[in-house]
């Protein structure tokens, strides 16, 4: 669970103070700022749910293990941006090169989770496709809906933004986009730790311990930006693209942050905490709360008015206005 509450719920804000003076200002609005913020953790908690398919379906959405591509003899920048035709392409490619994989034990894998790869790119692609259409719905109701109508749309939009930070702010936790995610396994060279707590204490421990208020990271933050969604000449969703692109970058701190636990900058009992440390914890959430925020930014600006909304809106009003026979 990528930085637990405190963080997750750090990022969301982080977002919602670096979005622009004009974009819709019922997010700001005190209750609706501090669901967003509760709701940036909700992902998790489904997490918890004893069912097995449920576990199932939720748990990959979490990461994505960037080393499985190679393993399975795939290449980052041909995977498709369809997550199905991605599990498609795991599962042939896993059951080409079986002598890359360790064998799974049954007792650990009741969820039926350990032969994939994860789809924390496919699910943030996904969540921003259902909040521009939540966009597009609001755009109409603005026009011609009652404010019935809007509150419910306005009530749809917190819920996706708020949750889709869960998925973002897991993203810029760099032990949600390796195999080596609670220690390191395998060929291990450097001497890396092996410790089976490491991500929890990463997520929370060293957080609670130090005491970091990564509230004031809010003043950090910098305008949104809208992200680019031109077709590509490679056919793949450009929104996929970015958070490839984003996982990507934390992926290449996955060394960096095994040589500061390495060199003691995590320790418990180090007081004052280590300030290299803070600040790698603290400038991956607020990476989070900025990918985050050019996310919802794009969402709006990019999301054209729902144009079969604004038929059936149109048809409705039409048919209440017609006089009634008696």
């Amino acid at each position: 669970m990528a930085w637990d509450y405190e963080g997750h719920r750090a990022a969301n804000r982080i977002a919602l103070a670096a979005l622009p003076a004009d974009f819709p200002d019922f997010v700001r609005e005190p209750a609706t700022a501090e669901r967003i913020a509760w709701l940036s953790s909700e992902a998790d908690r489904w997490r918890s749910a004893p069912d097995l398919p449920a576990r199932h379906c939720n748990a990959p959405d979490h990461y994505l293990d960037l080393e499985f591509f190679e393993m399975a003899g795939l290449e980052a920048t041909k995977v498709s941006s369809f997550r199905y035709e991605y599990a498609v392409q795991y599962a042939q490619g896993r059951a080409a090169h079986p002598e890359n994989y360790p064998p799974i034990d049954p007792a650990q894998n009741a969820d039926r989770t350990r032969e994939l790869s994860g789809f924390l790119p496919w699910t943030i692609a996904e969540y921003f496709g259902k909040l521009r259409g939540n966009f597009a719905r609001l755009k109409v109701l603005e026009e011609l809906g009652s404010p019935e109508e809007m509150a419910q749309a306005q009530a749809s939009i917190v819920e996706m933004m708020g949750v889709m930070g869960h998925f973002v702010g897991d993203g810029a936790q760099p032990l949600h986009t390796t195999i080596h995610h609670n220690g390191w396994v395998g060929a291990n060279p450097q001497g890396y730790t092996t410790w089976r707590g490491f991500h929890s204490w990463i997520d929370s421990g060293f957080i609670r311990s130090a005491k970091l208020d990564l509230g004031r990271l809010t003043a950090r933050a910098t305008p949104a930006q809208t992200l680019a969604l031109e077709p590509r000449s490679d056919g793949r969703d450009p929104m996929f693209q970015h958070a490839m692109d984003y996982l990507a970058a934390q992926f290449s701190l996955v060394e960096p942050l095994y040589q500061l636990e390495q060199a003691g900058k995590f320790k418990a009992d180090r007081a004052p905490p280590d300030a290299e440390a803070v600040a790698f914890i603290e400038g991956q959430v607020l990476v989070a709360g900025q990918m985050l925020a050019n996310i919802w930014l794009t969402a709006w600006r990019s999301a054209a008015p729902d144009n079969f909304l604004r038929g059936q809106v149109i048809r409705q009003k039409a048919e209440m206005a017609q006089p009634t026979g008696n």
